[in-house]
């Protein structure tokens, strides 16, 4: 009366049946982080321009950035991009922390003699890869601290090999192109800087730093990007044949005064900045071709830049594109680097992954160097840590499935040219973008904007005008809608910031002692470990 006997048969199905469904209902109640992760290399330009990647102005055809170029036609190739802030510590500090510089406490750079750096308060992206097992690595420019707890090593790298501020804080026996021309380093005499003279670090040689140890003072400029390559090609061969998940970030030299491009020199016939630049390129070529060899379906390339070009610097300053800031010089002084003008923050952006970043794409999502954070973390299935907050934003439907939704607001920070250290003085919102101080920085010719309070703001429509020149008419319907809505977003952020109990506060305080040297007895702190 019970019906047939099931048979074992039968049983057996019955069971793998729930077996099955077991699994079915576990996997989608339960992420599940993918078997091999993958792996991140973030190159940073230092002060190259919008207008330096050739993809971004294909109308001038020139042939500066040919590997670049492939890398965006392979891959994706982001038009709106923005450096977290106009200078270097503060970008480099967003982009490490994922967080405004009024949240991690870096508002302006650090000094030679900086006794401290990113506030220890403060999490890495490189921390949290590595508690999950990926061999992290950097390259070239730190100048978030240098001494003690604040190196490179003791923030979430394994190894670190670079300068440890910028290039041109410090004295060379063969000097690069730099504006003005600045002697090489002096043999006797004082072995600290104490002033710089002329726009120059005369008497503290710069250093170049393994781990903790400095290997040379000073360092080789000439021969400073054949050592990036070597340690960058070691990194990714010896992490591909381990088989371990690695990063590797290479904030370089390029394009920061002084240049140092390959011998000969091109000034003769393409001039200096040209022929930096091509080198620049030529490295980012040899990287990507070593991670295709080893890892190549497996390895995300993104390259940035942490700011605009350094005007000041004439022939030796890179191009903004149609980025000019007119309405800035019109009235005198720079619109690039440590301004909030596009100039100063719009970067050139790629992305490679080749299987994973569709091919010959292009994004006018608005985006900044503080979405590295959560989009790399989110693509090693890392949680960030829940104990404060983030401004970046996770771009991973923008990297790998064509989604062009970024920032609905997004804020840019003084860095250097008016008013206060880390305001939030300039506000994007959508096409639209408001500024409540403008200023300039020095032009080249030396003259610099006056810094201005607008109140109401300035705003301008960068769809109509990219340049910047003339601002929308204050009373008309669009900008009334337009202020309102960027106001009450501004008041919003501030107040966030406000209570925020995760909002760090950097230790700017300079001594003699903290300057890096790895001899005092000798003058500009000499010292050679290579040979």
């Amino acid at each position: 009366m019970f019906g047939p006997k099931m048979s074992d048969f039968h049983i057996w199905l019955l069971l793998v049946w729930v077996l099955l469904w077991t699994l079915m209902l576990l996997t989608a109640s339960h992420e599940v982080k993918p078997a091999k992760r993958p792996n991140f290399i973030i190159i940073l330009a230092d002060d190259m321009g919008w207008g330096d990647l050739d993809a971004n102005q294909p109308e001038r055809k020139s042939n500066n950035t040919p590997n670049l170029n492939l890398m965006a036609a392979q891959g994706l190739k982001m038009t709106d991009f923005h450096s977290p802030a106009s200078t270097c510590s503060p970008s480099r500090a967003a982009i490490l922390t994922g967080r405004y510089g009024l949240r991690n406490g870096v508002t302006h750079n650090f000094a030679v003699e900086s006794v401290a750096g990113l506030p220890l308060s403060e999490v890495t992206f490189p921390q949290l890869l590595q508690k999950e097992g990926y061999y992290t690595a950097m390259i070239g420019k730190w100048h978030l601290g240098h001494n003690g707890p604040y190196r490179p090593t003791k923030r979430g790298f394994d190894y670190y090999l670079g300068i440890p501020y910028s290039n041109d804080m410090g004295c060379t026996d063969k000097p690069g192109y730099n504006l003005p021309k600045c002697p090489p380093c002096e043999s006797t005499g004082s072995h600290l800087m104490r002033s710089l003279h002329g726009g120059c670090y005369s008497k503290l040689a710069l250093p170049l730093i393994e781990n903790i140890s400095i290997v040379e003072q000073p360092l080789d400029l000439w021969s400073l990007t054949d050592q990036y390559k070597s340690a960058a090609l070691q990194i990714i061969h010896n992490a591909s044949a381990r088989g371990q998940p690695y990063l590797l970030y290479m904030a370089l030299a390029h394009m920061h005064v002084p240049l140092a491009p390959p011998p000969p020199a091109g000034a003769a016939s393409e001039g200096v900045y040209t022929s930096s630049l091509k080198e620049m390129d030529s490295l980012v070529g040899t990287i990507r071709s070593a991670s295709d060899d080893t890892d190549k379906n497996n390895t995300l390339i993104w390259f940035t830049g942490d700011n605009g070009p350094w005007e000041q610097k004439c022939q030796y300053a890179g191009s903004v594109g149609s980025f000019t800031g007119k309405w800035q010089t019109n009235k005198g002084g720079g619109s690039a680097k440590q301004t909030t003008w596009e100039g100063g923050h719009r970067v050139p952006a790629v992305a490679y992954w080749p299987g994973r970043i569709p091919e010959n794409t292009s994004s006018s999502a608005l985006l900044s160097g503080m979405d590295i954070f959560p989009t790399l973390l989110s693509l090693a299935g890392i949680n960030p840590p829940a104990d404060r907050r983030y401004d970046g934003m996770d771009a991973t439907n923008v990297l790998l499935h064509q989604e062009h939704m970024g920032h609905e607001f997004l804020f840019h920070p003084n860095s250097g040219a008016a008013g206060q250290f880390g305001d939030l003085q300039t506000v994007r919102a959508g096409k639209y973008k408001a500024f409540y101080i403008t200023g300039g920085a020095e032009a080249c010719g030396g003259t610099t904007g006056r810094p201005q309070l607008h109140d109401p703001p300035l705003i301008f429509d960068l769809e109509r005008d990219t340049a910047e020149e003339t601002p929308l008419q204050v009373q008309t319907p669009e900008y009334l809608a337009v202020a309102q809505r960027i106001a009450r977003r501004r008041e919003e952020l501030l107040w966030d910031i406000a209570t925020d109990k995760s909002v760090s506060t950097a230790d700017y305080r300079k001594e003699e002692s903290a300057a890096p040297c790895c001899d005092r007895r000798q003058a500009v702190c000499r010292c050679n470990t290579l040979d």
